[in-house]
């Protein structure tokens, strides 16, 4: 069972994730957050960030994570530049489903990702599907045994330690900071004891599974440990890196929609990624 709080004021944020036993969200002290405002630098205090039109790049964290959400019944909303987004949030019996829909002219594409900050400790495990394409971008040249291509956006391997980085593990603050883009839709995260899986859905829509493994790395010149497990549509940070198949795109109807689950129960992988989809680049 898992209980939510969201802060629609602040950007629709998600505050809260808990267990019976544990708070899953990582939070951090940022007064600043409350204040912001369409336009400016990305305040993170840790939650669940709703980012879109993008992660990376500009508007930093998109569009949506300044902005005030409005509810109607169960269902909040928000008007982003170019689009509009709603959400419904509910309780399953066994943890969260939230369903999203975004309304905008056809052919508008987007990265949408569910920038989940957890609170893990050093024990904690990332498991995901094996051999599953993953994209490591440039912060990980330090930890490779061969140089950064040149004028590469990322790198590809496959997971769980792509080109012999090993995603799957925290372990103490090493000083590093990694993102990684992995082609599967459910990852389950195993602390301890204590098991948390997010897992997304859309039909028609390019999936993927972010990761940020900030172990003391991010931001100078005053880094903290971080771990981000962002369930995405897209399969890049930056949607202007985008190449074919890398964003999700609206069809002629106008609308896209997804779903979005959080259980506190895992359950296999193997059969998840079809083998025809672990080959992008």
């Amino acid at each position: 069972m898992l209980s939510f709080t969201t802060d629609a004021a602040h950007g629709g944020r998600w505050t809260s994730l808990r267990s019976p036993s544990r708070e899953w969200l990582w939070q951090r002290p940022a007064p600043e957050r409350d204040k912001a405002a369409p336009g400016d630098a990305f305040v993170d205090a840790g939650g669940l960030e709703e980012c879109i039109p993008t992660v990376r790049g500009l508007p930093d964290h998109g569009d949506v994570w300044s902005r005030a959400w409005t509810r109607t019944g169960d269902t909040e909303h928000v008007r982003g530049e170019s689009f509009t987004l709603a959400r419904t949030i509910s309780a399953t019996a066994d943890g969260v489903r939230a369903d999203y829909l975004l309304t905008a002219a056809a052919g508008f594409r987007f990265v949408w990702a569910a920038h989940a900050l957890l609170d893990l400790s050093e024990r904690a495990t990332l498991h995901m599907t094996d051999g599953a394409a993953t994209r490591l971008y440039p912060e990980a040249a330090p930890l490779l045994g061969e140089p950064w291509p040149a004028d590469a956006p990322w790198i590809t391997g496959p997971w769980p330690a792509p080109r012999g980085v090993p995603m799957d593990r925290l372990g103490p603050d090493d000083g590093t900071a990694v993102g990684a883009v992995v082609d599967t839709p459910l990852c389950c995260v195993h602390d301890d004891g204590d098991r948390l899986a997010l897992e997304l859905r859309a039909d028609g829509q390019p999936v993927s599974m972010a990761l940020w493994r900030n172990l003391g790395g991010f931001p100078q010149p005053h880094p903290y440990r971080s771990t981000g497990v962002e369930p995405m549509l897209g399969r890049v940070f930056d949607l202007a890196e985008a190449g074919p198949g890398d964003a999700a795109r609206v069809p002629p109807s106008g609308e896209v929609r997804w779903r979005l689950t959080i259980t506190g129960a895992c359950r296999c992988l193997s059969t998840l990624v079809p083998k025809e989809h672990r080959s992008w680049t």
